[in-house]
């Protein structure tokens, strides 16, 4: 269950735009009026939280991503309706925060024409039991190697990353070296 904590207290009727940076980016679940491009400064993206549910399990845990501090990150924005945001949000909240391994903040966005706006982030909790930053790239990549849960393999939720990255015209050199390191790996058992 989310608590008023687990939520930073953010209203969702304030929510206008929500940033994402990992499987955001390609599979929001969410209707919205638009989306574009954002560039999150501040924050940059990191292959530091163990999934135990959407891309591996408790015994054989995956790796996703995380924002930790400093830095930036590409991403996308999206706008939602007004009269839907508490909806939106609570789905959000419900897919963001199973495990509470995210803070919820609205942080600045520059989206790429122009425009700068304010936007629900999820920000890595380094307090929590699953956050693993600072990996060295051989155990990050066994991890996703061998990540398996409910939302299919880690392997390939970071092979999404890379791609979706692409089409934004975004390099991250240290995903595609993670993704490289993971294929070197082989087939998972």
């Amino acid at each position: 269950m989310i608590t008023s904590t687990d939520k930073d207290n953010i209203d969702p009727s304030q929510v206008s735009w929500v940033f994402g940076y990992g499987s955001l980016m390609w599979r929001p679940d969410f209707p919205f009026e638009e989306t574009c491009p954002a560039l999150l400064q501040g924050y940059h993206r990191s292959a530091c939280i163990l999934s135990t549910q959407y891309r591996g399990t408790p015994q054989s845990p995956g790796l996703v991503l995380g924002l930790e501090p400093g830095g930036t990150c590409h991403g996308r924005a999206f706008r939602l309706t007004p009269a839907l945001r508490p909806a939106i949000v609570a789905k959000v909240r419900e897919r963001e925060l199973i495990t509470g391994v995210y803070h919820e903040r609205l942080l600045p966005v520059a989206l790429n024409d122009g425009r700068s706006v304010e936007a629900l982030c999820y920000v890595a909790d380094p307090a929590h039991p699953q956050f693993r930053g600072g990996l060295a790239l051989g155990e990050a990549a066994r991890l996703v190697r061998h990540g398996r849960g409910t939302q299919g393999a880690a392997r390939d939720y970071l092979a999404s990353c890379v791609a979706h990255l692409e089409d934004l015209n975004v390099s991250d050199p240290a995903l595609h070296q993670l993704l490289r390191a993971v294929d070197a790996l082989g087939e998972s058992p």
